[in-house]
C-alpha cells in the first residue's frame, strides 16, 4: 500500500527555487557557449545547450 505524503510549503518553495536555478544554469551555459555536463545511463555526457 502506498502512503501519500503531503508536501509542506517549505518543500514547495525549495522545489520552485531549484527550478529557477536550473533555468538560470541553462541560460548561462547558452550565453557562454559551454557544454552542460550530465549523467545519462550512468555515464558522464557533455551536451551543447540549445
Amino acid at each position: 500500500m502506498k502512503k501519500h505524503k503531503k508536501i509542506s510549503e517549505q518543500q514547495v518553495k525549495i522545489l520552485e527555487g531549484m527550478e529557477k536555478v536550473y533555468e538560470k544554469l541553462i541560460a548561462f551555459k547558452k550565453r557562454m557557449n559551454s557544454d552542460l555536463v550530465v549523467i545519462q545511463d550512468q555515464k558522464v555526457v557533455h551536451i551543447k545547450p540549445e
